[in-house]
């Protein structure tokens, strides 16, 4: 299992580690979101901010879970 805490990073470095994770290009990984190769490269450089729905998107169709928890 692999996991990190979403708080230690930017909303474009979280969505490097979940494409790492699956071990795609960022090619085939924008055809699984069904985004083109440039923005999903947008996403991934900062240029563009994830949107809630997409981030949520990704981690559904990549098979993250997301949890949300109070300390």
């Amino acid at each position: 299992m692999r996991q990190l805490i979403a708080n230690d990073y930017k909303s474009n470095e979280i969505i490097k580690i979940i494409r790492e994770w699956t071990e795609l290009t960022q090619r085939d990984f924008a055809k699984t979101i069904d985004r083109s190769p440039k923005t999903y490269q947008d996403y991934e450089y900062g240029r563009i901010n994830v949107s809630l729905e997409m981030f949520l998107k990704i981690c559904k169709v990549h098979g993250i879970d997301v949890i949300v928890r109070k300390k």
